[in-house]
């Protein structure tokens, strides 16, 4: 199937009350059965219906069961017409190896929320750009919620109305924008695209490949966890030299956490990285918003249109994600 030529993204029906969701472990395996007790424990305080995967339990070496366990029931989920949403109840590693068996045509047939984050990246982008329809980069249902976490879950999936400015729209009543969520502007100035990113290490494992999206013009929002400074910077210099940072309209940096500085050459600041590779692009540009591996998150909509302000540290959502 060729990628999509659509210049809108498709926006799938929104997460509604007594909803059916998939819990589904495509990459990482459960250590823990406490993980899936909290994943359908979760789904019910949100009102929906938890309809877990038959090999969600299963245990491969660091998968959550083989390739074949894994691919059946994502493509099980996804194109189950009783199926309202599918959640990914963790991360890890794995998603990479089954890409190329996901059923495409029968998502697009009748496309539904999918919700992830960390190595379901791939997922999100892969059906994004094959299909023209909206992925969300959330929290994945194996950990409890924060307020701050689920009420913007809650803004972008459920309500078919634009989200607008994400980080100024109170959480919830009484629940405030946490402190640490400052944002620093590495390039000033304001910039609108499609919203298109995710885990720097799975966004640079799709170059080359049928599912890496276009990223001329879009506002490129990027996280990781783990990594050592200096393999971030190998990454980001792979996007320069494959020309992939040269037609950004704007670039959202999350966190990165967890992240090392091993070396005895020494070791540069992620504030130096950060500006040696985006000040001379030339477009917006801001650090620190809440999108990665933490408590506080957003639920970011992979392809819908958003406008960027970098001198202001926002970034608003300007169509609906949900229909």
């Amino acid at each position: 199937m060729a990628p999509t030529t659509r210049s809108k993204s498709a926006a799938p029906v929104r997460i509604a009350p007594g909803n059916r969701i998939a819990l589904v472990a495509p990459a990482g395996p459960l250590l823990e059965h406490d993980d899936l007790i909290r994943a359908e424990e979760l789904c019910r305080a949100l009102g929906l219906e938890p309809v877990l995967g038959r090999n969600a339990s299963a245990h491969h070496g660091y998968f959550a069961g083989t390739d074949a366990e894994r691919l059946s029931d994502l493509n099980a989920a996804l194109t189950d017409p009783a199926i309202d949403a599918v959640w990914c109840i963790r991360g890890g590693f794995g998603v990479s190896r089954i890409l190329a068996d996901v059923d495409f045509d029968g998502f697009a047939a009748r496309p539904k929320p999918v919700v992830g984050f960390s190595d379901i990246t791939a997922l999100l982008l892969a059906l994004h750009h094959r299909t023209g329809t909206v992925t969300f980069h959330g929290p994945v249902a194996r950990k409890a919620m924060t307020p701050f976490t689920r009420a913007h879950f809650e803004r972008i999936l459920t309500h078919a109305a634009p989200a607008g400015v994400l980080d100024r729209v109170p959480a919830a009543p009484g629940v405030l924008v946490p402190a640490d969520h400052r944002i620093s502007t590495l390039v000033p100035g304001t910039a609108e695209g499609r919203l298109l990113g995710g885990n720097l290490s799975l966004l640079q494992c799709l170059v080359g490949t049928p599912f890496m999206p276009d990223l001329r013009g879009a506002i490129l929002f990027l996280e990781d966890v783990g990594e050592e400074i200096y393999r971030v910077d190998r990454m980001l210099s792979h996007f320069r030299l494959a020309g992939l940072l040269d037609d950004l309209g704007g670039i959202v940096i999350g966190r990165f956490t967890e992240m090392g500085r091993r070396g005895a050459d020494g070791a540069m600041g992620f504030d130096q990285v950060l500006h040696d590779y985006f000040d001379t692009i030339g477009v917006p540009a801001a650090y620190g918003f809440p999108i990665g591996h933490i408590d506080d998150q957003w639920t970011i909509p992979v392809g819908v249109s958003a406008r960027l302000d970098a001198d202001r540290g926002t970034l608003e959502i300007l169509e609906a994600a949900v229909c």
